[in-house]
């Protein structure tokens, strides 16, 4: 593969973590973030949700979950969700605090806010390279349906995207195609590094 990609969402638990899984079995360089303060699971009820540091193992939050109340989080799909991220990276990292990982050529997020705080991000950085990176937002649901939808077709994109020889030239037309075939709107922009 000749682009580097990364998958963000709000926690780097589910939306993230299903295309980071979809892309790595692929081949593509990739990696996934969330721009959150803290990590959020769902808890027993809307008012009371499991928060974590970004740099919490996936596999501590497994088994404090699993603890606390393995019936609910296997029902609910987080106990499985986790397990998948345990297979895909240690623990999840937070956006914001990326730019020793290098430069990104595609930057897939997936949800509004997301992307916003993606492109605020990189407008504050030094732009040190001029490199330029795209930035898409596909928007998806948090849910395990969504996201599992929405990883299928963050590996579609990222596969048209990768066949290009030059992403900033045929954007417009893998977009148009993009959103013919799946019925979902995209938002991108352009930033540099």
């Amino acid at each position: 593969m000749k682009r580097r990609y990364a998958m963000v969402c709000s926690s780097n638990q589910n939306r993230s973590m299903e295309a980071h899984f979809l892309l790595k079995q692929k081949g593509f360089d990739v990696s996934s973030y969330g721009t959150g303060a803290h990590v959020k699971l769902p808890g027993p009820s809307l008012r009371e949700p499991n928060v974590y540091e970004f740099g919490t193992h996936y596999k501590h939050m497994f088994e404090d979950l699993r603890r606390k109340d393995p019936e609910l989080y296997k029902r609910n799909g987080i106990l499985q969700m986790l397990k998948r991220n345990t297979l895909v990276k240690l623990a999840p990292q937070r956006w914001q605090d990326n730019a020793a990982d290098g430069p990104f050529d595609v930057v897939l997020t997936f949800e509004e806010k997301v992307f916003d705080m993606v492109i605020e991000d990189l407008h504050n950085r030094d732009h040190i390279l001029f490199k330029p990176v795209l930035v898409i937002n596909l928007e998806i649901k948090d849910n395990h349906d969504e996201a599992a939808i929405g990883g299928r077709h963050a590996l579609n994109l990222c596969q048209e995207i990768e066949a290009t020889e030059c992403w900033e030239d045929s954007i417009d037309e893998i977009v148009i195609n993009f959103e013919r075939q799946t019925r979902k709107k995209l938002l991108y922009s352009i930033s540099f590094y």
